[in-house]
């Protein structure tokens, strides 16, 4: 995604400038399941952005709709079959998360239950207007596709977790991160440590550029400006916030989140310099 006001957001560059964004899916592969954290936008994005997402924020965003930056597409050129997907785990439910649902219709999806009910009953404007077009989806229950949660019962790192995903292995959890929206979570890996922290968790939208993860955490105005407006509960926000905060001191443990294409860039230079070294 690309809007303006690249210095309001980068801190570089003219504010006229275009920005750059990302929507950061996770593919996972356990060897007995393949499964997807979000999807980002879809084919169907794709094909007719105004009536996906709506004119306005088709000109706010300014998403690059090129097919082969679809899920869908990029899980086909890593070598594996899109039918394979078995599970998609959803932080949140904005379009910009799971647009590429319908690219894997094969796939049990996987959500918090307050997010769920949200969607259905859309008793406030907020939600009226953030799950537009969303109860459709949520009324696809073809036998088992969707799995609900609640909260509760394990600890991790002071986190409630639900650490038995229907049909996942235990090394993949959720957590409560409420606060972007009323069913916000965070999804954790148990990647076995080898060659980086063990524990990978995808934070969603909890935050939204990397210095709030800093222990003197800065925003820049545009981030802190959205958070405000699409926040379904501040304070809940701002104290997950400093959760993770403290998460990431850890040197066990990585936490990303979806739009900064920091962490993209920094996985990918990971990836590579990995690549040169067994060369």
């Amino acid at each position: 995604m690309t809007p303006v006001g690249k210095r309001l957001m980068e801190g570089a560059g003219a504010p006229w400038q275009r920005g750059r964004l990302i929507c950061h899916c996770l593919l996972v592969d356990t060897e007995t399941r393949l499964l997807l954290v979000d999807t980002g936008f879809g084919l169907r994005d794709i094909a007719d952005p105004v009536a996906r997402i709506g004119r306005p924020l088709k000109l706010l965003l300014n998403p690059r709709f090129a097919e082969s930056e679809a899920a869908v597409r990029q899980v086909q050129a890593l070598g594996y079959d899109p039918a394979d997907v078995t599970d998609i785990v959803l932080t949140h439910h904005d379009h910009d998360h799971v647009g590429g649902v319908d690219d894997f219709p094969n796939a049990r999806l996987h959500v918090h239950a307050i997010e769920a009910e949200s969607i259905r009953a859309q008793l406030t404007l907020h939600d009226k207007v953030r799950y537009s077009g969303q109860p459709e989806l949520m009324g696809r229950r073809e036998g088992d596709r969707w799995s609900e949660y609640s909260i509760g019962g394990d600890q991790w790192f002071g986190f409630r977790a639900v650490r038995q995903l229907h049909g996942l292995p235990e090394e993949i959890a959720i957590i409560p991160l409420p606060g972007h929206s009323r069913g916000h979570v965070g999804v954790v890996i148990d990647t076995g440590g080898i060659g980086r922290p063990r524990w990978l968790v995808h934070a969603g939208d909890a935050f939204m550029h990397p210095d709030e993860m800093l222990t003197d955490p800065r925003c820049p105005l545009v981030f802190k400006v959205f958070q405000s407006l699409v926040q379904a509960d501040a304070t809940s926000r701002l104290y997950n916030a400093q959760q993770l905060r403290e998460l990431a001191t850890r040197d066990d443990v990585e936490v990303i989140n979806s739009h900064n294409p920091y962490y993209w860039d920094r996985a990918r230079a990971t990836a590579q310099s990995v690549e040169v070294g067994a060369q």
